[in-house]
């Protein structure tokens, strides 16, 4: 549980004096190793204020990568931690470029932020009075931006696009359940009868589950979404998925994956897209594909845009003669059974040192296995461990470079 501020210490950070004090404040290190000092003499100077001038400053400093520009905003830990990147709600804010938002759950203000800039009216509304406090001061140079306390529930609002990120957690723990989210995903979906809902959730949540195909009947659970989920991964790292109402959407599409850099660069891909591909042996390269493109069940499509094929049709790897641009492929040395001690043998012999251990399909701790293996060499390798049919196999590739 992090630092919690109170009402009076927001509008005291906001002030010119707290304003003042914090870059007193910023000017220490606070380090481990000198934040017992530092905080001490932030005590001598400012007193009952010290907590929340020290927990600011050390917000801001973690910000500064997933919020470039919000070098002046106010924080809790809770909201900085759930807060959508800026890349990502840059990204979402352009597919409602021109539209009016409601943000229901906008808690501190990190997708107003986005939406402010390319939507003509936007709305941010939030229970928690503090965080709305927050919200305010950062975006005090929005003038379309207007906020308001109401519960996401209750609508206060008409004529709007309406986003929501119900919370992840229920009973202390991450939940991937639609109903336990919080507010409940299918209660979110009742309060807003006829309009335009774009909901934010954990990209491990079962859409197969509540998602509706064209021309396929309704899910078995009750849930049903008509329209598209879109999993978004943010320079190699799965953020979340977003379900987008079929009026926001292209025609025929229901799953999207979009895979974005920190630079402003990216890309998509959708189930519109042609996915066949051939049955063939290993090419010379294994492929991973973006983890947004896997979550998505957009494997074979990517295959197919690429010139790739399978390794095994159950398994996410992928396989080629080429590999994609600004992709990191596995060129394949070797191919064998898996068998521990006769892979221990052939790693030695080829003088193995750094490794690298991929799995997927197989019940295989990576760790483990390179701690069985003990290589003791002065060669990098790659091993990828996966299944293909029934049989577990390991290839044995050249360790590339990250891509750049």
């Amino acid at each position: 549980m992090g630092y919690r501020f109170s009402r009076g210490e927001v509008d005291y950070l906001g002030s010119p004096a707290g304003v003042a004090a914090l870059a007193e404040v910023d000017r220490l290190s606070l380090t481990p190793k000198s934040s017992v000092r530092d905080t001490e003499q932030v005590r001598r100077a400012f007193g009952e204020r010290t907590g929340a001038l020290v927990e600011t400053v050390r917000l801001r400093r973690r910000a500064v990568v997933k919020l470039p520009g919000a070098q002046h905003w106010l924080f809790d830990d809770d909201a900085l931690q759930q807060a959508t990147p800026a890349t990502v709600a840059r990204h979402r804010a352009r597919r409602l470029a021109g539209r009016p938002v409601h943000d229901v759950t906008c808690s501190l203000g990190a997708e107003l932020a986005a939406l402010h800039r390319v939507c003509p009216a936007v709305l941010g509304s939030d229970l928690d009075e503090v965080r709305l406090a927050m919200a305010a001061h950062n975006l005090a140079d929005a003038p379309n931006v207007l906020l308001a306390r109401a519960d996401a529930l209750a609508p206060c609002s008409s004529g709007t696009v309406v986003i929501a990120d119900p919370a992840r957690r229920a009973d202390g723990r991450r939940t991937y359940d639609p109903a336990k989210l919080q507010p409940p995903l299918p209660d979110l979906i009742d309060a807003y009868p006829g309009r335009e809902l774009v909901v934010k959730c954990a990209p491990g949540i079962d859409f197969d589950s509540f998602l509706v195909r064209p021309g396929g009947g309704a899910p078995p659970g009750g849930l049903s979404w008509h329209g598209e989920v879109e999993v978004v991964s943010l320079d190699g790292s799965v953020r979340e998925a977003c379900l987008w109402p079929s009026g926001l959407g292209e025609p025929g599409v229901t799953r999207r994956a979009s895979v974005l850099a920190g630079d402003g660069s990216g890309w998509s891909l959708t189930d519109a897209e042609p996915d066949d591909i051939p049955e063939r042996a290993p090419g010379d390269w294994i492929v991973d594909p973006d983890g947004a493109v896997v979550r998505a069940g957009l494997v074979r499509h990517y295959a197919a845009k690429h010139g790739l094929w399978q390794l095994d049709p159950r398994i996410a790897y992928l396989t080629g003669n080429t590999v994609p641009d600004g992709v990191r492929g596995f060129h394949i040395l070797d191919r064998f059974d898996f068998r521990e001690k006769a892979l221990r043998a052939e790693l030695h012999r080829r003088d193995c040192g750094p490794l690298e251990i991929l799995t997927r399909g197989v019940d295989l701790d990576p760790d483990a296995l390179r701690a069985r293996v003990k290589p003791r060499g002065g060669t990098p390798f790659t091993l990828v461990v996966t299944r293909i049919g029934a049989t577990p196999t390991v290839f044995l590739c050249e360790t590339p470079p990250v891509p750049r």
